[in-house]
């Protein structure tokens, strides 16, 4: 079977600058981004519907291949269970499958015939959900990675408080000296990464592949270290996407944090307005700060930025694409991408800049920046203007 996964517009606006440089399905929210957690379900041949300027590197169906009876069409920010996911694989050719609110969830061919779910499908509708919605979504994916499975034994230098079971170390992981505490919810140390001495983690927590939690770290639950990252000091509910390292002491706290980015020695972002109040987040489509209706938000970030060592973010501060950030004293709640600067104000990156940089960022792990990359990079550059 073919699957189509398809971005809903005004939810991918909603989502970015995480969604600038991916699409929907390709965020990460719990150990499994949402089109992974797709390809366990229901195993087949996926291909996207997104942005134009983004389908070069997410490549769309064949031409009319959303009218074949042999394809089905998702919504990109449906979070899958596995009742979903059986619902979703019994449509017929011409069925389309709703939830009770009539928001559509998927369709096969040219669907004509609609079924409403019974059961709740979770969605991603704006940026907060990744964080909030992280713990409950390691517990679910790590039942479904480790299914049948067994961990690999763990070091006697490990103390486990709780269930050991609930501790999975993937193939090649490495855990030495460390706590972890699974009474609030299990922990997955994935292929290849590994967990430091005198780390300290309370689940649930998810360590991806390659990734690496230094020495000493203090991690709190609902936390997701992605594939080829390294973390140091202190996390509580954040998720890190991929080859992005917070290696150093400082504190980050209900964050969201790209592809690509180094964040310094003794940074700190506050999750807590000093007045308890609700907190406002910047809002793309909006160009404006909205009600999020929670009291803690911290730093959202994304791909490809930087900041300098001892920055100061003040709660629930957005900051774009390919921000190089620094400085003495609490920065603004919203950078836009391309920008370099910090309290004293911001300058425009030049994109030959911008692609210097990224170009020896992605050759320390073995990788290129390559000519399509660069082609997204424009588009977004030239969408990113219209919210300086």
């Amino acid at each position: 079977m073919d699957y189509i996964l398809a971005d809903p517009t005004d939810i991918r606006d909603n989502l970015m600058p995480m969604t600038y440089t991916r699409p929907v399905s390709e965020l990460r929210v719990g150990i499994l981004t949402l089109r992974e957690k797709w390809q366990k379900f229901l195993p087949g041949s996926y291909s996207y519907i997104t942005a134009d300027y983004l389908s070069e590197l997410f490549p769309g169906p064949a031409p009319d291949g959303c009218k074949s009876d042999e394809a089905i069409t998702l919504s990109a920010d449906i979070i899958p269970d596995a009742a979903l996911a059986d619902a979703v694989a019994s449509l017929s050719p011409g069925q389309a499958l709703y939830a009770s609110d009539s928001n559509l969830i998927a369709s096969r061919g040219n669907a004509v015939e609609r079924i409403i779910y019974p059961g709740t499908a979770k969605r991603l509708r704006g940026l907060t959900d990744i964080f909030t919605m992280n713990a409950d979504e390691i517990t679910a994916d790590f039942r479904l990675l480790t299914a049948g499975r067994k961990s690999a034994p763990l070091s006697p230098t490990v103390t486990v408080v709780g269930d050991p079971s609930l501790v999975f170390l993937d193939e090649n992981a490495v855990a030495e000296c460390c706590f972890i505490n699974v009474n609030g919810g299990p922990v997955y140390i994935g292929p290849d990464a590994e967990v430091m001495e005198a780390s300290a983690l309370r689940g649930p927590i998810a360590v991806c592949r390659h990734s690496t939690v230094n020495m000493g770290s203090k991690i709190y639950g609902g936390t997701t270290v992605g594939p080829w990252s390294k973390v140091g000091g202190e996390l509580n509910n954040v998720v890190i996407h991929s080859y992005s390292n917070k290696a150093h002491d400082g504190f980050l706290g209900n964050a969201v944090i790209g592809s690509w980015c180094n964040i310094g020695a003794g940074c700190v972002a506050s999750n807590l307005k000093n007045d308890y109040t609700e907190i406002k987040l910047w809002n793309y489509p909006a160009h404006r700060f909205l009600r999020t209706g929670l009291q803690f938000c911290g730093l959202i970030m994304g791909d490809h930025s930087k900041a300098g060592i001892n920055t100061m973010f003040n709660t629930a501060t957005v900051i774009g694409v390919g921000v190089n950030i620094h400085g003495t004293g609490f920065q603004r709640n919203f950078v836009a991408s391309f920008s370099e600067g910090g309290t004293a104000g911001f300058s425009d990156v030049p994109m030959s800049k911008f692609f210097d940089v990224a170009e020896r960022v992605m050759a320390r792990r073995g990788l290129t920046l390559t000519d399509a990359d660069r082609r997204m990079f424009f588009a977004i550059r030239e969408i990113a203007d219209n919210y300086k």
